[in-house]
């Protein structure tokens, strides 16, 4: 059994799920935090030393400990407390038994802590617990089963249990982003596929950078990619298996396509392509190739993103004279403008997880801008005020957004906001980054 699925399919025996009485500590992520939830998080413990081909049990607690403090503090939710006003260390009987006092003192309100152990078949166990440190009630009890090089996995998942139970959303933190990698002069960049875990970790490079990719996008099934490649200076379609490397051509068009994205189920795909003249968006069926239009307007249509439940179709067109947003059927019909903001261009939109808002670029005044709106174009919110900001793409759970931030001396950086707009961060990369895109959460 893979990694991928060993991790989520363990759940262990040890969890034990949520204490009925306590039920007091929260966050709302609705609106702005201005005083994120003080919450300790201590090394976790280990029963006993051991070592493994990931490093020594005591020093993965410290490690997992880590990863789990940066992905909660990241959110904009959380304040992790310096561990140097901790009065306590964490023992294997603490884990299960906190002395409660000794972290009231230093104002945590939040305790997430637990233990790494090693197993006799080689696979180690991360328990994961969360208390409620005035309540003096456990709130999460989780234990996860997985192979000592997916230990990072492991607190990830942790972070995200923590993050639902307080917060009452899914979390975010066990997934991954495709993104575009550049670099070269201005005249030649050079652009490979890459891909990371959502806080940048286990990076690494798809494709080597021969021909020029853009647009690439997670399947539902998380382990397949979706992409455009001009190889052989033509622009065509692509699969990329992420774990095998394998890719393949969807169908051999003979015009230029571009502008790929799955539909939920998976079986289908969104696209856009020229012919004589004309830009309109087509599906075709992944397994059979049957090809179907969907629009038939003069001018460029393009940018198809489904909504969630796979009914209806966001995209971008110019049949009006501008850039503008529009909403159909997935079937092609009853297509409807949704954007009129202020003599504004709008693009790149992209259906959020949750159904409700639609996130895009705006382009006016000279400047470029990720904001969000409802699908009948209500509500409109721009939630950066930078210059160049563009490509916007959706959390797992539907509450942030990442895109990528053009420079004025040239290159890019990838940065992702929460929908208050107030929890801006850049996400570093090993070279320039673009077009982002955020997997679903993984099992």
């Amino acid at each position: 059994m893979s990694i991928l699925k060993s991790l989520g399919a363990c759940l262990l025996a040890l969890v034990l799920g949520t204490a009925a009485a306590a039920q007091n500590l929260s966050v709302d992520i609705n609106q702005g935090v201005s005083r994120p939830l003080p919450i300790a998080i201590p090394d976790f413990a280990t029963p006993s030393s051991a070592s493994t081909p990931a490093g020594d049990t005591a020093a993965l607690g410290g490690d997992v400990a880590e990863v789990i403090t940066n992905d909660l503090e990241s959110s904009g939710l959380f304040r992790p407390i310096d561990p140097l006003a901790f009065t306590t260390d964490v023992a294997m009987a603490d884990v299960t038994a906190p002395s409660y006092p000794n972290w009231r003192t230093i104002g945590a309100q939040a305790l997430v802590t637990g233990f790494v152990e090693a197993r006799e078949d080689g696979s180690i166990t991360v328990g994961c617990y969360l208390y409620d440190v005035f309540s003096q009630q456990a709130l999460v009890r989780q234990g996860f089963n997985t192979q000592p090089r997916a230990w990072r996995r492991a607190a990830h998942k942790c972070a995200d249990a923590v993050y639902s139970r307080l917060t009452g959303e899914t979390g975010y933190f066990d997934s991954r982003i495709v993104y575009v990698s550049e670099t070269g002069p201005a005249t030649a960049r050079i652009k490979r596929l890459a891909i990371m875990d959502q806080d940048g970790a286990n990076h690494r490079f798809l494709t080597n950078g021969q021909n020029l990719v853009l647009t690439p996008r997670f399947a539902p099934n998380r382990d397949t990619l979706t992409y455009l490649s001009y190889a052989q200076n033509r622009p065509r379609i692509y699969l990329y298996d992420v774990e095998t490397g394998q890719q393949r051509l969807v169908g051999d068009f003979p015009n230029m396509s571009f502008a790929p994205r799955f539909s939920p189920d998976g079986n289908t795909l969104v696209f856009s392509q020229a012919r004589a003249g004309n830009t309109d968006i087509y599906t075709i069926d992944v397994s059979s190739g049957s090809v179907t239009r969907l629009t038939s307007a003069p001018g460029i249509d393009t940018a198809p993103s489904y909504s969630p439940d796979g009914r209806r179709i966001t995209f971008e067109s110019d049949r009006g004279g501008s850039q503008q947003i529009y909403v159909m059927n997935a079937d092609g019909s009853d297509q409807r403008r949704i954007s009129f903001g202020d003599g504004a261009r709008y693009g790149t939109p992209v259906w959020s997880p949750r159904g409700d808002l639609i996130a895009f670029t705006k382009i006016g005044g000279g400047r470029f801008r990720i904001g969000v709106m409802r699908p009948d174009g209500s509500g409109e919110r721009l939630l950066t005020e930078s210059w160049a900001d563009e490509g916007p793409t959706w959390s797992p759970n539907g509450r942030v957004i990442m895109f990528f931030r053009s420079r004025r001396g040239g290159g890019a950086d990838l940065y992702s906001i929460d929908l208050t707009g107030v929890n801006e961060r850049r996400v570093r990369t090993p070279l320039d980054g673009s077009d982002p895109a955020w997997s679903p959460l993984r099992p």
